[in-house]
C-alpha cells in the first residue's frame, strides 16, 4: 500500500504496539509490521500480521511481560452535554 485509503497520504512502514481484542481479552502485540499513514494515522495490517497476532493471541505462549490497566465507567461520572 501507498497511499491511505481514506485521506490519500502517503503511508510508511512501522513497528507499532496494537492492542488485540481475543476471546474477552486484552493482549498488548508490539513490533508489529504495519503501513502507517504519514497524515491521519490510520494503521493497516497485512494478512501475514494478521495471522500472527490471532496465532500468538491464541495462546500457548508465555508473554514477555504483564501489565496491570486500571478500568473506569463513565457509567456514573458527570458529563456536560456536548455543546452544539
Amino acid at each position: 500500500m501507498t497511499t491511505c485509503p481514506f485521506c490519500k497520504a502517503p503511508v510508511e512502514e512501522r513497528l507499532v504496539e496494537h492492542i488485540h481484542r481475543w476471546g474477552g481479552e486484552i493482549r498488548i502485540l508490539r513490533n508489529v509490521p504495519a503501513d502507517v499513514c504519514v497524515q491521519c494515522g490510520e494503521t493497516f495490517f497485512g494478512p501475514d500480521a494478521l495471522k500472527a497476532m490471532d496465532a500468538v493471541a491464541a495462546g500457548g505462549r508465555e508473554p514477555d511481560a504483564r501489565l496491570t490497566v486500571p478500568v473506569y465507567s463513565l457509567r456514573r461520572a458527570r458529563i456536560p452535554p456536548a455543546r452544539r
